[in-house]
């Protein structure tokens, strides 16, 4: 007697867990990328389009972060989608799976949700009639992040099977972030010039608390210290601050005792107005000055400071 019976064809099993953290992965490093890229694009319309009214003091900070993201996320976005395509042309079902079309529809609805908003705070800001530059170009940022996205995932789901548009899309966003990220070194600098800029930054707040405790010490004495140790205070607990590279003294120099103008010194490493361009003054908040006026070449530089005795009497009884 013959034997029709034919064991059932076993399908391959699933990886389930391994499908979930690729998926999930690829969608958030994605989002991550988005976002880095229009901060980047948001920083350098910041910087070439300063607003006196909005001065963007964290620029260079900002931009630090959206490179180093884009350094670090942007390629592993790349890497782990080029794995997932690769497990497609060998696992058709993955492609397939639940997990994978749920954040694709997920993330359709988010961009569409992104291109309304935009376009509709667009129209509404034109309006009223208060369209900048600044405005459109980050605007026009925002809008073109969120089509490229919608538009290569509309296209991805209609496909059964990996389009070859991928690997173009890869080689163009790469090769924009690339663009972006090179212009970018010559706005904040190498890491180098930046940690020289911390240390000026330093030195100006340095300096700035000085002449805060001066201002003080005429107050409550009626005469200017003599030298900065003068300042110290052990029930307070200021000491005068040095140096934070060199550990040398700042300078501290009386030029006229009974106009009450002093003058503080330090040696600074960078051009304040290279190494911020874009910079504004300061409204002022010390007497004897019409703006707050910190600005400095390398090299030792003093700045004179003359203490208004009308806007700053001594107190009486020290209060």
């Amino acid at each position: 007697m013959e034997n029709n019976f034919q064991s059932p064809v076993i399908a391959p099993k699933r990886n389930l867990p391994r499908d979930v953290f690729l998926h999930l992965f690829a969608i958030v490093t994605l989002y991550w990328s988005a976002i880095s890229f229009i901060t980047l694009c948001w920083q350098y319309v910041n910087y070439f389009f300063p607003d006196a009214l909005n001065y963007n003091y964290g620029l260079t900070s900002s931009m630090r972060f959206a490179l180093a993201s884009l350094f670090i996320v942007f390629p592993l976005f790349l890497l782990v989608s080029w794995f997932l395509n690769n497990i497609y042309t060998k696992e058709s079902q993955v492609r397939d799976s639940k997990i994978r079309k749920w954040l694709i529809y997920l993330t359709l609805f988010i961009t569409a949700l992104v291109i309304i908003g935009d376009l509709v705070f667009v129209i509404n800001t034109f309006l009223g009639g208060e369209i900048t530059a600044r405005f459109i170009l980050k605007a026009l940022s925002v809008l073109f992040v969120a089509v490229v996205i919608f538009w290569y995932y509309l296209d991805d789901v209609r496909h059964p099977v990996p389009s070859t548009k991928a690997k173009y899309f890869a080689f163009v966003c790469g090769g924009v972030i690339l663009v972006l990220v090179v212009g970018a070194f010559f706005i904040v600098g190498s890491p180098m010039k930046a940690r020289s800029a911390q240390f000026d930054q330093q030195r100006t707040n340095d300096l700035q608390g000085i002449q805060y405790q001066v201002v003080n010490y005429w107050q409550r004495k009626g005469v200017l210290p003599n030298t900065l140790a003068d300042l110290n205070d052990s029930i307070s607990g200021y000491a005068a601050p040095k140096d934070p590279e060199t550990y040398a003294s700042y300078e501290y120099t009386i030029k006229d005792a009974a106009n009450l103008q002093f003058e503080l010194c330090a040696t600074f490493n960078l051009d304040s107005k290279v190494n911020n361009p874009k910079s504004i003054p300061v409204p002022a908040m010390y007497p004897g000055e019409t703006f707050q006026n910190w600005n400095h070449t390398p090299g030792r530089v003093c700045f004179e400071r003359i203490i208004d005795q009308q806007l700053y009497p001594p107190l009486k009884n020290g209060k």
